[in-house]
């Protein structure tokens, strides 16, 4: 396995967003091109507004290639809450422990914001994620079912409460 670097943001990544959660579920999940779209727009919205106050992005890097990214989107939420987004490793490296160190730089910077809670929207089936959100303590609040990228889904909303600051 090559060396893992989780880094910041960097200009170009876009592209790599988009282009793998695209590429996953649609021949995982049969998502047709409006997700594609919701992800391209969506994202440059993000990247476009970002506010390092609020806002953060990690990616990892296996030996320059990369290996997955997170977001914490704090502009579309309520008070003191963030959003858990575009949360993806690509398959040649799931298993090996990236999605808990994409989870837990994300869930780091949101404590030392002082947001006190986080949340993210996943779906029914989804089930490797889904055990890692439960490990880190995320509970699921929500369920609503919908068709907007083909196929029904169940969609479910998890949320983790943060401490209050000390």
């Amino acid at each position: 396995m090559p060396e893992i670097v989780v880094k910041p943001y960097e200009p170009g990544l876009d592209r790599e967003v988009v282009r793998h959660h695209a590429d996953y579920y649609a021949r995982h999940w049969a998502f047709d091109a409006r997700f594609e779209a919701q992800v391209s727009r969506e994202f440059s919205a993000f990247i476009e507004g970002f506010d390092a106050a609020r806002d953060g992005f990690w990616w990892a890097s296996a030996d320059g290639a990369f290996a997955g990214c997170v977001a914490v989107d704090g502009s579309r939420s309520g008070p003191g809450e963030a959003r858990l987004r575009w949360f993806i490793v690509p398959e040649p490296f799931q298993g090996a422990g990236i999605g808990g160190r994409l989870l837990e730089s994300a869930l780091a910077f949101c404590r030392r914001r002082s947001f006190q809670s986080v949340y993210l929207w996943t779906f029914t089936g989804l089930d490797a994620a889904r055990a890692l959100y439960e490990r880190a303590g995320f509970r699921l609040a929500g369920e609503a079912v919908g068709d907007g990228w083909g196929p029904e889904i169940t969609e479910q909303k998890f949320v983790l409460p943060l401490a209050p600051p000390s």
